[in-house]
């Protein structure tokens, strides 16, 4: 299959530069299996520290691509983070266009 057969099967295929810098994929990843995750789990689970996670997760917020709810459970604040519609579309088709550019790397010539 070339790489032209893709395209046809994957319209939504599209790169997106928001998820080529710091630990944005893993979160998205992360979040794309879950409804509501907690900060703490999430910093927790990406490896990032709280300011990195807070950093990307308001540029992803930003895009349109993440809510952030804040709350408080007994008297502690606490942050959780979910994927937006438009955030996993836009995960999907990134990833859709990862699989299609190693497909094409993978054809012999």
């Amino acid at each position: 299959m070339t790489t032209s057969d893709h395209s046809s099967e994957d319209a939504s295929a599209k790169r997106d530069p928001i998820f080529e810098t710091g630990p944005r994929l893993a979160l998205c990843a992360l979040l794309q299996g879950a409804d509501w995750v907690e900060f703490a789990t999430a910093r927790d689970l990406v490896g990032a520290s709280d300011s990195a996670v807070s950093k990307h997760s308001r540029t992803l917020e930003d895009a349109g691509y993440l809510e952030i709810r804040k709350g408080s459970v007994g008297r502690r604040p606490r942050t959780w983070l979910r994927l937006s519609p438009a955030g996993r579309a836009a995960l999907r088709g990134h990833l859709t266009w990862l699989t299609n550019l190693r497909h094409a790397i993978d054809q012999p010539r």
